[in-house]
């Protein structure tokens, strides 16, 4: 019986060690300069005014509130010590690839995260990336 529960906790001990490190992977894409997992990602979502709309929609109930309702980072509701990033400049610290743009949005912006991510159930895959459709229409142009 012991030996049976050693192997289970060892396996678990696995499991979560790899967890960790595929995490690690991911949540470090979204430092400062860009990720090369979020340059070979390619929206999946069609640019039109039907995606724009709805990427403002999203936008607005998810981001306005730290980075203003014209994306300029300007938010009345940013957490203290905070400053929002301009999203209608023309310099994108964190990539500015459609991928880049969509894993910030899913994980957050590090290295300290004040940003969180907003992953699935709170905003769906296809919300997003009418979100980096919208910030397209009104951010720097590729």
């Amino acid at each position: 019986m012991h030996r049976v529960s050693s192997a289970l906790m060892f396996g678990f001990a696995l499991t979560l060690a790899g967890l960790v490190s595929i995490s690690n992977v991911s949540l470090s894409a979204q430092n400062p300069g860009g990720s090369p997992e979020g340059k070979t990602l390619k929206n999946p979502v069609a640019t039109s005014p039907a995606s724009i709309a709805a990427g403002k929609a999203a936008y607005t109930k998810n981001c306005a509130f730290c980075h203003g309702p014209e994306a300029k980072g300007d938010g009345k509701m940013a957490p203290k010590d905070t400053h929002p990033s301009d999203l209608t400049d023309a310099k994108w610290d964190r990539g500015a690839t459609d991928g880049e743009i969509y894993l910030v949005l899913l994980n957050g912006a590090g290295p300290d995260f004040k940003m969180k991510g907003f992953k699935a159930p709170r905003v769906s895959e296809t919300d997003l990336w009418n979100i980096v459709n919208y910030l397209r229409s009104v951010g720097p142009k590729k």
